[in-house]
């Protein structure tokens, strides 16, 4: 009988301890294990009250009566006997990172191949079939894989077909090439923002040493030229005090020696009093000289704790107008440091939407003289300016507007700020680049008919707006008042009627290329704007 049983260990192995079945049990669903194995592992399931097969994992209820398979473990005790055939060596078993033979029961063997048509992995034994049966001719064999089940169609449930599979490689691999020229320009569009992101850091640096090279510069000639003046007054302080002190003396001189000849007077005529002999008194008393004429004391004028005392006051006023000076403008100084905003890829800033909200970027802003048409009368601190008629006084200057009865205003405009005017009559307020046209009537002097500046024109019954000579009708929302929001890096620019509530007149959104300065222009004789105090 053992010579004609050709079985390996493997079929007599029971599937949970891997060795030779000891008291062989076969269960309902034909899978046979060692008697105590399978009690052990349905006192494990006992909680579940549901008992299953380790291998096929069928369940039963209620739990199964064990009976010893006698047939079975006869044939176990006579193969013992006989002997085996030879188990697999171990390396040929499949361990965890292996792909292992989905036919072996028990300990699998490692797979030789994988069918995408089975989707199942064969040992060598169990693949013989693919090779010897014309059934499986068409079936395609792979490396072993564990990833069998990706060729399951989501949306069939069945074998992808190779042609389907094909086609859809090449729908994916177009997608992939798709995804890859968006990698590839992302990539390319990330370098050139580093590329800006590195140019801005240069010229934030190139900014600010110009900005500190300048301002030492500058601070140098004002100390220079307050040295200079120390000097001044301190020559001017001496050179009087020595004429002074000098002018003194000689009228000290001169009353010294008065005194002198007073005195030596004074002796000849006690001497002649006490001469006894009347002839001789007589006889001398003509030879006498005559006193000099006394120094007249009306011309001593004598200013006790006055001398030099006004120098002081005088100076004492220059130091005090200075200090306000510098206090004044310290903050608008200061401010346009701090709003220095280098626009990054974050969110930009919400704009205001009340008063109170833009008030907190309020700015004072005067009127530059240097660029006031001459007709144009700056009054209140440079912040208010009127047509006038006649002409004003002021001197050449480059920067003035020469045929346009226009005005900038003397501090630069850059991150956010708000500002308001009060007008009458027939005006626009501007934002302008400070390299716009001066002289002369064209287009390329005029706020709102070039690219270098932005305006709201005021008529009497109506808002436009002005921009590279495109005029606009905006609004007939009528205030004497109107605000103005610049946000310089996010390209904001906003003109708002500012009553109760304020109302939003124009917004622009572009990219402000350089600093702004705010502008006025002006079309009839006797109208004004202010620009207001808001703090």
């Amino acid at each position: 009988m053992a010579q004609k049983v050709q079985l390996d260990q493997e079929a007599f192995s029971c599937s949970i301890c891997l060795d030779l079945l000891k008291d062989p049990v076969t269960i309902p669903c034909g899978h046979s294990y060692c008697m105590n194995c399978i009690k052990t592992h349905w006192d494990e399931e006992e909680e579940k009250r549901i008992h299953s097969c380790p291998q096929c994992r069928q369940t039963f209820t209620p739990r199964p009566v064990l009976l010893k398979n006698t047939m079975l473990a006869v044939l176990v005790e006579e193969l013992k006997k006989t002997g085996l055939q030879a188990a697999p060596a171990d390396h040929c078993y499949a361990g965890p990172e292996d792909v292992a033979c989905d036919v072996c029961t028990g300990r699998k063997l490692k797979a030789l191949k994988s069918c995408l048509v089975c989707l199942v992995s064969y040992c060598e034994k169990h693949l013989q079939p693919h090779f010897e049966s014309p059934a499986f001719e068409k079936h395609k064999l792979v490396e072993p894989s564990k990833k069998l089940q990706e060729n399951i169609c989501s949306r069939h449930d069945e074998v992808m077909k190779m042609f389907s599979a094909a086609a859809e490689r090449t729908e994916r691999q177009r997608q992939l090439e798709v995804s890859q020229q968006n990698i590839q320009q992302r990539i390319q569009d990330r370098e050139k923002d580093v590329k800006v992101l590195q140019q801005e850091v240069e010229a934030i640096n190139h900014s600010a040493d110009k900005a500190v090279e300048d301002s030492e510069k500058i601070f140098t000639e004002l100390i220079r030229l307050m040295e200079k003046r120390r000097s001044d007054v301190k020559q001017q302080v001496r050179s009087q005090q020595e004429t002074e002190v000098s002018r003194v003396k000689e009228l000290q001189e001169k009353l010294e020696q008065e005194i002198t000849e007073l005195k030596r007077k004074d002796a000849e005529l006690k001497q002649l009093s006490h001469t006894e002999d009347h002839n001789q008194f007589l006889h001398n008393c003509p030879s006498l000289s005559a006193l000099s004429e006394s120094t007249d004391s009306s011309s001593i004028n004598i200013c006790p704790l006055r001398y030099f005392e006004d120098v002081t006051a005088a100076v004492s006023e220059v130091r005090d107008k200075l200090q306000d000076a510098l206090s004044e403008k310290w903050t608008n100084i200061s401010l346009t440091v701090t709003e220095v905003d280098v626009d990054l890829m974050s969110d930009p800033q919400p704009e205001p939407k009340t008063r109170a909200e833009f008030l907190k970027y309020s700015r004072e802003i005067t009127l530059d003289p240097n660029t006031a048409h001459t007709q144009l009368l700056l009054s209140e601190g440079n912040r208010k300016a009127t047509l006038m008629r006649e002409e004003q006084w002021y001197s050449h200057h480059p920067d003035r507007f020469i045929k346009c009865s226009q005005v900038l205003s003397r501090e630069s405009l850059s991150g956010r700020c708000y500002w308001e005017v009060e007008w009458r009559g027939r005006v626009c307020v501007a934002v302008a680049y400070k390299n716009i046209r001066r002289a002369g009537w064209s287009d390329e002097c005029r706020f709102g008919l070039n690219d270098k500046s932005w305006a709201l024109d005021f008529d009497y019954d109506s808002y436009h707006f002005l921009y590279s000579n495109v005029k606009s009708l905006v609004s007939d929302h009528q205030s004497s008042t109107v605000g103005v929001y610049l946000d310089h890096s996010a390209g904001i620019l906003s003109f708002y009627s500012v009553s109760e509530t304020m109302t939003l007149l124009h917004r622009v959104q572009t990219t402000f290329t350089q600093p702004l300065y705010a502008g006025l222009s002006f079309c009839c004789y006797e109208d004004t704007v202010e620009f207001c105090k808001l703090k």
